[in-house]
């Protein structure tokens, strides 16, 4: 029995850690901090206006915090709230984002700045409040939500697909640096959620003078409802997010959702003219 307690006493244990979460307001950031609160960590669930937020309140070592990725300010003063009240952070999950779809000469540019600076530059600014924490800390990881919108596109997404192309980049080239210091960096790639993903973290955008372009944005809309019946619960990703924070492997990607399975599978198989073709097919395009 003493030789069962030592090694019970020495298996790793995640609870007592500490979480970061952006965006966990609503859909998977806040499925995951109920998953991580639920398997005994320190949760931080910041966003943009944490008054309004009533069931994460109520959960025990969950800190509600505001924070909005277009402030510095609240990023800092998120992380260094975070810090006095749990010691560390161990983990931060880059989840904040949204996702412009239409054509791009339906944007304004003040429109494109604030995709790019909220899913990119926003996500960089939280980034690098944290690393010195953990450069200090000689550990810690982040996990950044990609999307298989980071591996492949669909039509009228060239806005959201450009900064999740950059959030890949930039977390598999983050990878070499934190390593130097006993970090990593995950992603993780989920496909269509039940999310309202639709509704408040989605902006269309049109012109129906721009005559070209209208077919293609029928195509697309007509193809939605089909994409949202083979969607998963944000409870999948959390479980895959999860899962990243504590397998103790190198891995870097994980895919969350069987659409992005297929979808995934499909872009390693096919080269692009096959692959695109088939996508094409999906939206009744020439």
């Amino acid at each position: 029995m003493a030789t069962l307690n030592f090694i019970a006493d020495n298996i790793p244990s995640e609870q007592g850690k500490t979480i970061l979460i952006t965006g966990a307001s609503s859909g998977i950031g806040k499925e995951t901090a109920r998953l991580f609160q639920s398997k005994g960590w320190n949760v931080i669930a910041t966003m943009r206006d944490p008054e309004n937020e009533t069931e994460l309140k109520q959960l025990k070592n969950v800190l509600v915090a505001k924070l909005d990725v277009l402030d510095v300010d609240s990023i800092q003063n998120a992380f260094a709230d975070g810090v006095k009240k749990f010691g560390s952070i161990d983990l931060l999950l880059n989840n904040a984002g949204y996702g412009a779809y239409g054509p791009l000469e339906a944007f304004s540019r003040d429109q494109v700045l604030r995709q790019f600076n909220t899913n990119v530059i926003g996500l960089l600014d939280v980034t690098r409040t944290v690393l010195p924490h953990f450069r200090e800390n000689k550990k810690g990881m982040i996990i950044n939500v990609s999307s298989v919108g980071g591996k492949m596109t669909f039509p009228m997404g060239s806005l959201y697909h450009g900064t999740k192309f950059a959030v890949e980049g930039i977390s598999e080239s983050l990878g070499f640096e934190v390593a130097q210091f006993g970090g990593q960096v995950k992603i993780v790639e989920p496909g269509m959620i039940a999310t309202d993903f639709s509704g408040r973290s989605l902006v269309f955008n049109n012109d129906e003078n721009m005559a070209e372009y209208q077919n293609l944005v029928g195509s697309l809309m007509a193809a939605m409802p089909t994409m949202a019946e083979n969607s998963s619960p944000a409870s999948v990703v959390a479980e895959v997010i999860f899962k990243a924070a504590t397998d103790g492997t190198d891995q870097l990607r994980y895919t969350a959702g069987e659409d992005a399975k297929m979808l995934m599978a499909n872009r390693h198989q096919y080269d692009d003219a096959t692959f695109i073709g088939g996508i094409k097919s999906q939206f009744g395009l020439k």
